[in-house]
C-alpha cells in the first residue's frame, strides 16, 4: 500500500517526468511528531486476540490488557451511581419508575432541564451544562477550603487533554525565528507532548528523579531553563500530579517551590490534576496548585497565572469512552480569557462526559439514597487499588534487573527494567528500541499487552515498562505470574 496520502494525483510535465500535484501540504509541525511506539504493539494485540477467537493454538488462552489508564477496559466495573443517573438522562421515561432511587432522579432530571428540548441528544450551551459548572465551583471550593472560583473562569471539554490543547493554543507560538517553549517533564504522558508540537511549540525536558521516587528537583528545573534559552522562548511549565506514568504525589513544599519557580521566570504553569482523587498511600495526602497557591498569599496568589485541569475520563470515575474534563483558569490576563471563551466556544463537550463530571463534582453525600452503595463502591475500589499497589511493588522488586519506585497515586506503575547487552544488541538488529523490543516478546509470548517506556521519555540508557495498576485483583495477579513467567526466561536467554 502506498505511504502517500490518498489524495494526491500525479501528471506529466513537459519533458514528460512525472510529477506530484498533490493538494495536501502536511505542516511541519505535524510531521516533527515521531510515530507512536504502542501503535504497532496495539495492533498486534488485536490480531492476537482475532486468532485466539479462530482456535489458533497459544501458550495463552486471552490477552490481558493492562496497557492503557483505563479502568473498565481492565475489568474494573462503573459505579452505579454514574451509570443510574447517566441510564435516567438517555431514556427518561425511566424519571417515572420506581426502579430508581430519588436523588438519582432528582439529578437526572435536574440535568434534562438544563438541556435544550430537555434531551441528551441536543448540543449543550456554551461552554456547557450550567448546572454543572456549578457544581464544579462548589467542588473546587470545598476541596481548596476556600471560596468558589468564578464561573467564567471554568470551561468544561473534552476530557483534560482537549483543555490542555486549547490552552497551549493561546501561549505558543510556532512560527516564526523564536518558537515558544514549555518545560514539560520526563517520563511524561505521551499525548501531552504530541499536542504541544503539533502547535509548533519546543517541548523542553526536565527529568524527574527516579533515584528519590520521581521527585521533582529545582536544580533540574534550572537546568532545563537556561538550556531551553538557546532554542526557544520558555512561556510555560507543564507540572502532572500525581504523576503519570511514574505516579509520584507531589509534596506542599515542593508545590510551593515550583511556584516561586514559575513566578520568578515569568512562567504560566500548567497543572495536570486528573488522578489527584487516585492516592495509595495512607501518609501522602493530594493538594491542588490553586489551593497552595492560595496559602501563599500576595504577590503569589495575585499574579502567578494558572490553569488547572481534571477529568472524569481519567480520575477516579474512570469514565474513560464518555470524555468529560474541565479546566480552571486563575489570575489570567482578562484579555486573554476573551479569547479563551473563544477556544473553548468551538465545539460542545459531549453530554454524556457533562453527566459523570456532575458526579464526580458533587457524588451522592450522608443521607442520600444513593449514598450506602457508593460509599462502599468507592471503598471497594480503593482497597483492591491499593493492595495492588503493594502487591505490584512487591513481586517487581523481588525480579532480577527489575525495580519499582513506590507507586504512591495516578494509574501506573513505570518499572525500571536492566536489559542484558544480548538483548540491546538482538533490539538493535529488529530496529527496536530495547523496551519496546521486550514488551513484543512479552506479548508474543505471554499475552500482556504493556507500553514501552521510551514512549514517555526516560534518560539516555534507562528502559522501563508501564502498566495500568486500576484493575481487579485477579487480572492483576495473572499478570504479574505472566510477567514473572516470561521475565525468567527472557533474562536467561539473553544473559
Amino acid at each position: 500500500m502506498s505511504s502517500e496520502p490518498s489524495r494526491r494525483k500525479r501528471k506529466k510535465n513537459k519533458t514528460g517526468s512525472t510529477v506530484s500535484t498533490s493538494c495536501w501540504e502536511i505542516s511541519p509541525c505535524v510531521r516533527s511528531i515521531k510515530p507512536l511506539q504502542y501503535i504497532p504493539i496495539a495492533l498486534r494485540a488485536a490480531q492476537i486476540r482475532e486468532e485466539l477467537k479462530q482456535g489458533v493454538k497459544k501458550p495463552f488462552r486471552e490477552v490481558i490488557d493492562v496497557a492503557w489508564g483505563d479502568p473498565q477496559r481492565a475489568g474494573l466495573k462503573p459505579l452505579t451511581f454514574v451509570r443510574q443517573v447517566l441510564a435516567a438522562c438517555l431514556y427518561p421515561q425511566l424519571l417515572d419508575s420506581t426502579g430508581l432511587p430519588t436523588d438519582v432522579k432528582q439529578r437526572a432530571g435536574g440535568l434534562l432541564s438544563e438541556c435544550q428540548g430537555g434531551s441528551m441528544g441536543s448540543y449543550t450551551d456554551l461552554p456547557g451544562i450550567p448546572q454543572v459548572a456549578q457544581q464544579i465551583s462548589e467542588y473546587i471550593a470545598r476541596r481548596d477550603g476556600g471560596v468558589p472560583p468564578k464561573a467564567e473562569n471554568i470551561f468544561i471539554s473534552s476530557g483534560s487533554q482537549w483543555a490542555l490543547q486549547n490552552i497551549l493554543s493561546l501561549l505558543v507560538h510556532g512560527h516564526g525565528e523564536v518558537r515558544s517553549g514549555v518545560l514539560t517533564p520526563i517520563p511524561c504522558h505521551v499525548t501531552s507532548i504530541a499536542s504541544l508540537l503539533s502547535l509548533g511549540g519546543v517541548s523542553v525536558p526536565y527529568y524527574l528523579s527516579e533515584e528519590h521516587g520521581w521527585e521533582l528537583r529545582m536544580e533540574e528545573l534550572n537546568r532545563a531553563l537556561e538550556n531551553a534559552k538557546q532554542v526557544c522562548t520558555p512561556v510555560a511549565l507543564y507540572v502532572i500530579n500525581p504523576g503519570n506514568p511514574p505516579g509520584h504525589v507531589q509534596r506542599k513544599k515542593s508545590i510551593q517551590d515550583v511556584i516561586r519557580f514559575a513566578s520568578e521566570k515569568r512562567l504560566f504553569l500548567l497543572a495536570d490534576e486528573v488522578y489527584q482523587d487516585c492516592v495509595y498511600t495512607d501518609d501522602v495526602e493530594f493538594v491542588s496548585y490553586k489551593k497552595v497557591l492560595a496559602e501563599m498569599g500576595p504577590p503569589f496568589s495575585d499574579t502567578v497565572e494558572l490553569a488547572s485541569f481534571h477529568s472524569a475520563s481519567k480520575g477516579f470515575l474512570g469514565e474513560c469512552g464518555l470524555r468529560g474534563g474541565y479546566v480552571e483558569l486563575v489570575n489570567m490576563d482578562p484579555a486573554v480569557l476573551k479569547h479563551a471563551c473563544t477556544v473553548f466556544s468551538k465545539d460542545n463537550a459531549p453530554t454524556a462526559g457533562q453527566v459523570a463530571l456532575s458526579v464526580l463534582a458533587n457524588p451522592p453525600r450522608l443521607g442520600d439514597p444513593s449514598y450506602p452503595l457508593f460509599e462502599t463502591e468507592t471503598r471497594q475500589m480503593h482497597a483492591v487499588i491499593k493492595a495492588t499497589v503493594r502487591r505490584v511493588h512487591e513481586v517487581l522488586n523481588s525480579l532480577p534487573g527489575v525495580s519499582c519506585q513506590p507507586v504512591e497515586g495516578g494509574a501506573f506503575a513505570f518499572p525500571r527494567v536492566e536489559l542484558p547487552p544480548k538483548a540491546l544488541q538482538k533490539a538493535k538488529e529488529l530496529g527496536m528500541e530495547p523496551d519496546t523490543f521486550y514488551c513484543v516478546r512479552l506479548l508474543e509470548e505471554s499475552g500482556a499487552f504493556i507500553t514501552p517506556g521510551c514512549e514517555y521519555g526516560q534518560k539516555e540508557g534507562t528502559y522501563h515498562i508501564r502498566f495500568c495498576i486500576r484493575a481487579p485483583g485477579d487480572v492483576i495477579e495473572d499478570f504479574l505470574g505472566r510477567l514473572v513467567t516470561f521475565h525468567t526466561q527472557f533474562m536467561t536467554e539473553f544473559s
